[in-house]
């Protein structure tokens, strides 16, 4: 049902997002106050009303979050697009025990919006494969899915 809006996270969203997934990150550039977007898949929901995801440090994104808290996740799923909008907050500038510069966010939930346009629904949801050593890869997203599973 498109244009649905909610408060918190449902029961087939808080699922999608209790794994890896793609999705997208909008802050506000502090340098010219326009949007930024910036795609991730490291992103875990502890329950309806938090997301945790990872960023690297050093990145634009960390400056944007420090100067305006208010982001925008897009999510993919369960037959729609959804936007999730709310306060982040740093909780580590770096993460321990995990081989790069990564850094912990949370977003305390105040919107959630099936954004999806009228009389349409996602037929396939994006699906991308990691181009690096798989075992390396699968080894980092452990680490990390740990490090946002144990604050």
């Amino acid at each position: 049902m498109a244009n649905r809006m909610e408060k918190n996270l449902n029961d087939e969203l808080l699922a999608l997002l209790k794994k890896e997934r793609y999705i997208s990150l909008t802050t506000v550039d502090y340098e010219t106050k326009a949007p930024d977007v910036r795609v991730l898949s490291w992103i875990y929901a502890p329950d309806r009303e938090t997301l945790r995801f990872t960023i690297d440090n050093r990145s634009k994104m960390m400056e944007n979050m420090k100067h305006n808290s208010g982001i925008v996740i897009t999510v993919i799923g369960n037959g729609s697009t959804y936007a999730i909008a709310g306060e982040v907050k740093i909780l580590k500038e770096e993460i321990e025990d995990v081989p790069i510069k990564l850094a912990l966010a949370e977003l305390d939930i105040k919107e959630v919006k099936d954004i999806m346009f009228y009389g349409a629904k996602m037929t396939l949801e994006p699906r991308y494969e990691k181009t690096y050593d798989a075992e390396a890869a699968a080894k980092l997203d452990n680490q990390v899915m740990k490090a946002m599973k144990t604050v």
